[in-house]
């Protein structure tokens, strides 16, 4: 994963599926190449394939399972994400939560596979305890403002600057996101300024009139904000 980050969780809303996901997927891709950022799409289960055939930018999976192939009715293998050229896995989102253990098992089969984890986590305390694995990248999520269009980066700035300083503490390597109720081009400047690489964003672009200009508006956000 390169940096600065805008990911997509584009959850289960209808424009999470068909041609409108893959008219998403590519509006992010071409953002990407203009200027000059990492750009993640994170379809449903159903569309990896779909997307990740079509875009050349990382298609991430919204949660995965800590096993190989076998007798796993319902279960998502994370060795079958390669077979797909899904790039990695969104890893305990506040809509999947999952125990520590349970984090753990995951990241580690995604490593072997040579697949990158993006961990949501929170709390600082939290965001601290998965840095101790060494993911990719995390994502600092309070759950009480996801969707509510109230960006944590504005509302509670000092869960995002003690989750740069706890995380660093322990690993100086892994990426950090700041999520939830990201809404605006300006809340993401705000997140960029607080230490992070970037923003994990979801229902301000699956539910906006038009995507297009939202992620236009925050790609270009953070390509103008983001200092290497």
């Amino acid at each position: 994963m390169k940096i600065p980050v805008l990911a997509i969780n584009f959850k289960t809303y209808n424009t999470a599926f068909g041609q409108k996901a893959v008219e998403i997927a590519k509006t992010a891709e071409r953002m990407a190449k203009e200027y000059g950022i990492e750009v993640i799409v994170i379809p449903p289960a159903t569309e990896l394939r779909r997307i990740a055939e079509v875009v050349s930018i990382p298609v991430f999976a919204q949660h995965a399972d800590p096993y190989e192939f076998g007798a796993y009715t319902g279960w998502l293998p994370v060795v079958a994400l390669k077979d797909m050229n899904v790039k990695g896995v969104l890893v305990n989102h506040s809509e999947h939560r999952l125990r520590l253990d349970e984090i753990v098992a995951i990241v580690e089969v995604a490593k072997k596979y040579n697949l990158e984890a993006l961990v949501c986590a929170d709390t600082p305390t939290a965001a601290a305890s998965v840095a101790a694995i060494r993911p990719t990248a995390i994502a600092i999520e309070p759950p009480e403002l996801i969707g509510t269009g109230i960006a944590v980066s504005k509302a509670k700035p000092e869960i995002i600057t003690n989750t740069v300083q706890k995380v660093r503490e322990i690993n100086k390597d892994v990426i950090i996101l700041t999520g939830a109720g990201i809404s605006t081009a300006e809340d993401v400047e705000a997140a960029i300024r607080l230490g992070t690489a970037g923003v994990l964003v979801a229902s301000a672009i699956m539910k906006a009139s038009n995507p297009e200009k939202v992620i236009n508006e925050m790609a270009l956000a953070i390509a103008k904000t983001f200092k290497k």
